[in-house]
């Protein structure tokens, strides 16, 4: 006789059925936890995308770090050491220092007959130049952007200026200068016709104008350095080059479909794109103008030919914070402006 499961067998005999195929599942799989560590804590120690960048970030100027320690912070206290004392050069070599305070620091400010004047010259050339070694490979950078016949030649006019920066060019450079201002330039200025072109008189008419004094001795001062200020813009033109080719052309699109001009998609687009640039040029721009100034070269004469080289160093000490305090404050100010694209 057979006898036939009522329905609550058969959801009984299911149960099991579903409760076995779940145990034999636990069984087969492997947990990611580790053994004696919750699940929750295990998940809470995996990097998220912000801290593996940070990783990365850290890897990247590792090197660097390493470098400054090893080699740059001895030399920035022996500096300190040797700007607080008086240096004394043994006859059998090596050197003894005596502690002095702050004797070195108020003879260069007090009694020094030419560092406040250089030091302060300085400063002015540098305030003076960069706004417009910015704008001038800026505006540079945006012309060889553009496509036209012969960019790669005007290109590498523009790029010249690097190669001819570097040490052993620019010694020959100045040799060849100084011949032909001591020879041939004396030849030339003897047969040559005068051209008549007075630089007084165009002065007098922008004064007559009415523009300010303050403005005609900033330009003055531009046009006499005007050399020295193509051959600072280099570095800086290749980097607002590289910024541009780095904008996404998605974006000038965008801007031409909406109708904006070529002077609002500057504005709009390109300009806030390359604002981190502007800092990065800004900062190396002035430390660059800085390196080749004229205190630099008053503290190596005091130091390598004067041998006072605790004068010397309290002379780099005292440039030196003057001029991470303009650092500081240009960075404050120029990032609160400055726009970064993600």
């Amino acid at each position: 006789m057979k006898t036939t499961a009522g329905p609550g067998k058969k959801a009984g005999e299911k149960l099991n059925q579903n409760q076995g195929s779940e145990r034999g599942f636990r069984i087969g799989s492997k947990s990611t936890a580790k053994p004696g560590l919750p699940k929750e804590t295990a998940e809470k120690r995996r990097l998220t995308l912000a801290q593996k960048k940070a990783v990365s970030g850290l890897l990247f100027i590792a090197p660097w770090v390493i470098g400054f320690i090893v080699y740059y912070a001895r030399g920035i206290f022996m500096t300190l050491r040797f700007a607080l004392s008086k240096v004394n050069i043994a006859e059998t070599g090596g050197f003894t220092t005596s502690w002095v305070g702050f004797g070195n620091f108020r003879y260069a400010l007090m009694e020094h007959g030419t560092f406040n004047q250089i030091f302060v010259d300085s400063l002015v050339d540098i305030l003076i130049d960069v706004p417009f070694i910015i704008f001038f490979s800026l505006f540079i950078a945006i012309l060889l952007n553009s496509r036209f016949k012969g960019r790669g030649i005007v290109r590498v006019i523009f790029f010249i200026p690097i190669l001819l920066g570097s040490g052993a060019i620019l010694e020959t450079l100045t040799l060849a200068t100084e011949n032909i201002q001591q020879g041939a330039s004396a030849m030339v200025a003897e047969f040559s016709p005068p051209t008549g072109v007075n630089v007084d008189y165009f002065i007098g008419i922008l004064i007559e104008l009415g523009l300010p004094m303050e403005i005609l001795d900033y330009v003055v001062g531009l046009v006499s350095r005007i050399y020295d200020i193509v051959r600072s813009s280099s570095v800086q033109t290749v980097i607002f080059l590289a910024a541009l080719q780095s904008i996404s052309p998605a974006l000038y699109e965008v801007s031409k479909i909406e109708g904006a001009t070529t002077y609002e998609t500057f504005w709009k687009v390109t300009f806030p794109m390359v604002t981190p640039l502007i800092l990065t040029n800004v900062v190396y721009t002035i430390v660059d103008s800085y390196m080749s100034s004229e205190v630099v070269t008053v503290a190596i004469d005091t130091a390598f030919n004067l041998y006072e080289y605790g004068l010397s160093s309290a002379m780099t000490s005292l440039s030196t914070a003057v001029v991470c305090v303009i650092l500081t404050v240009v960075c404050v100010l120029l990032s609160k402006k400055t726009f970064y694209y993600n």
